[in-house]
C-alpha cells in the first residue's frame, strides 16, 4: 500500500518492499525496505527515467528534505528520484541497540549483520528494480558509502544500470581496512593543521578541553562519557564543507564561570552530544570497518590498531609538551562501545564482527575492466574520508569511467554545492555519450 502528499513543488510517495535478508536464500526470512519517491509536481504523470539515490554511510538512511533543494532540484528536472533507505537504516527494519536483541545474544546479532554490507545492498535493489522501473535499467547516484555501493554495483549487476554517478565514494578495491586508516591519519592531521591556521585561537582552546577531560569525569545528559578520546573524535566534521565553522564555533564558548569556578558549559556539552551520539545511526559503528573487509584476513578494530603507529594523535602526549592536540575523524574504536549509552549493549557483537574472517570481496576486478555502463565519479581533491589515491587508482581500472577531480568542494559536495556537481557530472556522461 503506497501513500503520497505534497510539499512545495513535489510529491513524495511512500515505499515499503520485503527482500530475503540473506538473497542466497530466496525462501527464508525477509526484511522491509523503506523508499520514498519524488517527482516535480508538474510531472507527476510523466513517463520519467528513474533515478535511485544512495545515501553515504554505512547506518545512515536517506535525506529528508523539505521540497526540492540542492541537487534533489537538479535530478527533478528530468528523473523520477528514489531516495532508498538502505536495509537496517531510517523506515527500513531498523538494527539497534532495541531490535538487536530480538536476534538473540551477540553471536546472532554478528551473523545478522553481516548481511548489511554493499553487496547486499546492491540485491536488494535489484530485487525492487523490476516493481519500481517494471525492468527498465535506472541510474544510481551514490554519495560517499553509496559509491562504493555503485562500485558493487557495476561489478555484481550491471546490467541493472543505465549510468552510475559516484560522488565522493570511489573505494580502492583491494585496500585492508589497515591500508585505508594508514592513509586516514595524515589526511585528517592535514585538515586539523588547516583549522588551526585559520582559527589560531582554537588550538589553545582544545588543548584546555582536553586538559580539563584528562583530569575530570563528564558525563552528558544521556549517559554518554565524553572522555578525551571522545573530544578529539569531534574531528570528523573537518571533512566537510562547513566542518572547520562548525568546530569553531562549538570551541569558542566552551567553558563557563561558576561559583564552583570554570567549568564546561551546558551550551557546549549540548552540542557534544547531539555530535558524538550514534542513537541514529548505530550501524555506522557497528559495520563500519566491515566494508573494507574482502578477505580471510579480520578487520580487528583496524582504526584502534593503526592509530597507536601515529603517537602524534595521543592527546596526554600533546599537552605534556607544546605540540597541538590533534582532532581524529572517521573512524570507529572500541571505548565508544564503552562511552556511548546508544552502543553499550552491542560491544560483544561488534568485538565478533571486527575477528569475522569469512568477508567476502565486494568488487569484481575483471568484470570492472569490462564495464560498458557509463559511469562518471567526482573526486576531491584531499578528501578527509576517501582516500585520493586509492579512489584514482580505481577510477584507472574501470573501463570508460570519467572523473571529475577537484578542490572545489569538500566531500559533502554533493549537499554545499549539488545543483553544479549533478550538472558537471551529468554533462560529462552526456558529452562521453
Amino acid at each position: 500500500m503506497t501513500h503520497s502528499y505534497r510539499q512545495p513543488g513535489v510529491v513524495l510517495t511512500d515505499r515499503r518492499f520485503t527482500v530475503p535478508l540473506d538473497h542466497d536464500r530466496p525462501g527464508g526470512e525477509t526484511i522491509e525496505l523503506y523508499a520514498r519517491e519524488v517527482v516535480a509536481s508538474d510531472k507527476t504523470h510523466q513517463d520519467l527515467p528513474w533515478l535511485l539515490y544512495l545515501q553515504g554511510g554505512p547506518g545512515f538512511g536517506a535525506d529528508r528534505s523539505v521540497g526540492r533543494p540542492g541537487w534533489l532540484g537538479r535530478a527533478l528536472k528530468e528523473y523520477r528520484v528514489l531516495l532508498l533507505d538502505q536495509r537496517g537504516t531510517g523506515h527500513s527494519t531498523p538494527a539497534n541497540r532495541q531490535t538487536l536483541p530480538l536476534r538473540g545474544g551477540p553471536a546472532e546479532q554478528a551473523g545478522y549483520l553481516r548481511h548489511f554490507r554493499a553487496d547486499a545492498i546492491v540485491r536488494d535493489c535489484e530485487a525492487i528494480r523490476a516493481e519500481v522501473t517494471g525492468g527498465a535499467p535506472w541510474t544510481v547516484l551514490g554519495q560517499s558509502f553509496g559509491g562504493f555501493c555503485v562500485t558493487s554495483y557495476l561489478s555484481l549487476a550491471p546490467e541493472g544500470l543505465a549510468t552510475a554517478v559516484i560522488t565522493g565514494g570511489l573505494p580502492s578495491l583491494d585496500a585492508h581496512a589497515d591500508d585505508v586508516y594508514r592513509a586516514a591519519f595524515p589526511r585528517i592531521e592535514r585538515k586539523v593543521t588547516a583549522h588551526y591556521a585559520r582559527y589560531p585561537l582554537d588550538a589553545e582552546r582544545a588543548r584546555r578541553i582536553a586538559d580539563h577531560l584528562l583530569h575530570q569525569d563528564v558525563v552528558l545528559a544521556n549517559g554518554y562519557r565524553l572522555t578525551v578520546e571522545a573530544f578529539q573524535s569531534l574531528g570528523i566534521v573537518l571533512g566537510t564543507g562547513d566542518g572547520t565553522h562548525r568546530l569553531h564555533y562549538l570551541l569558542e564558548n566552551a567553558f563557563v564561570r561558576t561559583p564552583q569556578g570554570s567549568t564546561l558549559s551546558d551550551a557546549f556539552l549540548e552540542q557534544a552530544q547531539a555530535m558524538l551520539s550514534y542513537a541514529r545511526h548505530p550501524l555506522y559503528a557497528l559495520i563500519h570497518e566491515s566494508i573494507y573487509g574482502q578477505d580471510a584476513r579480520p578487520t580487528a578494530w583496524s582504526a584502534e590498531r593503526v592509530r597507536a603507529e601515529f603517537p602524534q594523535f595521543d592527546a596526554a602526549k600533546a599537552l605534556a609538551g607544546d605540540e597541538p592536540l590533534l582532532f581524529t575523524g572517521e573512524s570507529i574504536h572500541p571505548w565508544m562501545f564503552e562511552c556511548d549509552p546508544a552502543l553499550r549493549p552491542l560491544r560483544e557483537t561488534a568485538d565478533l564482527l571486527a575477528a569475522r574472517t569469512d568477508w567476502t570481496p565486494l568488487y569484481d576486478p575483471a568484470r570492472l575492466a569490462a564495464n560498458e555502463v557509463p559511469v562518471v565519479a567526482a573526486v576531491y581533491h584531499d578528501d578527509m574520508y576517501v582516500d585520493t589515491a586509492h579512489s584514482l587508482r580505481t577510477a584507472r581500472t574501470i573501463r570508460g569511467l570519467r572523473t571529475w577531480i577537484t578542490d572545489e568542494f569538500e566531500h559533502d559536495g554533493i549537499r554545499t554545492g549539488g545543483p553544479r556537481v549533478l550538472d558537471r557530472l551529468l554533462a560529462l556522461v552526456r558529452d562521453e555519450a
